[in-house]
C-alpha cells in the first residue's frame, strides 16, 4: 500500500533538486529554542564538568554551537565512554535524558571511566523539531568519510583522536508517531520513491550493531529500563520497523556501513536506544528516566567486562 496523499513538496517519483529542498526548507519554523533549553543546562554543568564548543552550524554560528561535556581531571589511564542525543534534533529525551544522565549519575563514574557527552548534536533540527538538518540530510546516515552533514563531521572530527580508546558508546533516539506522519513520506519524496506506512512500536527498543552483536550487553540495558518504561513488543511479523527482533526489544543495524553514529569508534560495546515518548504509557519523564536508565546500564556492563574488551 502506498501513500494516497502525495508529499506537498516536489512531484511523485521524482528526486528533490534545489528548488525542492529550498521550498522544504521555507517551511520549516523554530518552535522552541536551542539556548534556553540545551545551552542554558549544559551552562549549569560548567561548575563540575569541562565543556568544550568543538564546532558550530555555519547558517548562525552564534546560534548554533556545538557542545561536548567531559569528566573534569581527564585521566588516560581510564577507560572512556562516550554518549551522543539529539542526533535527530526532534527525539527530545536524547538531548535531555543525556543532561540528565551528566547532572545526577554521572558523579558516580568519575573515578572509573573518563565521560564525553554529546548532547545535542543537532540543535538546528532540535529548535525545528525536525529529524533531518537544514539541508534535508538525515545526520544519522552521514557519519562517514567527506559527510555532507556538518553536524555529523564536526562529531566525527571530535571523536577521531579517541576513537581507538573509547569501551562504550551509546547514542540516544526515539521512535515517534511523526515518523509516519511526516519523516518517512518526507523521505520517500525527497528520494522519488513510493511510500511504504510501517508500524510504530509501542515502548523502549535498542538497536544492535549487525556486523559486531553483544547480545550480552543490549540485555543488560533492557532489563534496566524494563525498570522505568515498557519494551516493545514485535509485531506479527517477529520485527520492529521492519527489523527482525533478536530478542526482547533488540534489533541489528550495520552500523558502520549504514553511517551511524553508533558506529563513530571501534569501542566494542555499542548501541542505540529509541524510546517511544507519543505511547499513552509514557511520560516525558519516564523517557528521559529510560534513556539515563540505558546510559547507567550501558557503563556498568561495560566495566564489569573490561577484561574481555
Amino acid at each position: 500500500m502506498t501513500n494516497p496523499s502525495p508529499y506537498p513538496i516536489g512531484t511523485p517519483g521524482i528526486a528533490w533538486e534545489t528548488a525542492e529542498k529550498t521550498a522544504w526548507l521555507a517551511r520549516q519554523t523554530a518552535k522552541r529554542s536551542y539556548a534556553d533549553e540545551v545551552t542554558s543546562a549544559i551552562d549549569r554543568l560548567r561548575s563540575r564538568f569541562d565543556v568544550e564548543q568543538y564546532g558550530q552550524l555555519d547558517q548562525d554560528a552564534e546560534k548554533y554551537p556545538l557542545f561536548a561535556i567531559r569528566s573534569r581531571n581527564w585521566n588516560e589511564a581510564l577507560p572512556t565512554v562516550l554518549v551522543t542525543g539529539g542526533v535527530h534534533g526532534y527525539e527530545t529525551s536524547g538531548v535531555h535524558g543525556s543532561l540528565q544522565f551528566l547532572d545526577q549519575h554521572a558523579g558516580v563514574y568519575s573515578s572509573r571511566v573518563n565521560l564525553i557527552v554529546a548532547p545535542c548534536v543537532s540543535p538546528w533540527a532540535y529548535e525545528m523539531i525536525h529529524r533531518w538538518n537544514r539541508d534535508a540530510i538525515d545526520p544519522n546516515r552521514s557519519f562517514r568519510d567527506g559527510s555532507p552533514a556538518p553536524e555529523s563531521a564536526a562529531l566525527m572530527k571530535l571523536v577521531a583522536p579517541i576513537r581507538d580508546r573509547v569501551l562504550m558508546h551509546i547514542d540516544l533516539h526515539e521512535t515517534t508517531d511523526t515518523d509516519e506522519s511526516e519523516f518517512r513520506p518526507a523521505l520517500a519524496a525527497r528520494d522519488g520513491q513510493a511510500y511504504e506506512p510501517g508500524e510504530i512500536p509501542d515502548g523502549f527498543y535498542l538497536v544492535d550493531d549487525a556486523d559486531s552483536p553483544q547480545p550480552e550487553f543490549q540485555q543488560a540495558i533492557i532489563d534496566a529500563v524494563a525498570k522505568v518504561t515498557h519494551i516493545a513488543p514485535a509485531d506479527a511479523n517477529g520485527e520492529i520497523i521492519g527489523s527482525t527482533v533478536f530478542s526482547p526489544g533488540v534489533i541489528r543495524y550495520a552500523f558502520k556501513p549504514l553511517g551511524l553514529c553508533a558506529g563513530i569508534t571501534n569501542a566494542p560495546y555499542t548501541t542505540t536506544t529509541e524510546v517511544y515518548p507519543d505511547s499513552p504509557r509514557a511520560t516525558p519523564e519516564q523517557c528521559n528516566a529510560a534513556q539515563v536508565a540505558a546510559v547507567c546500564a550501558a557503563i556498568d556492563f561495560a566495566l564489569a567486562h573490561i577484561a574481555n574488551a
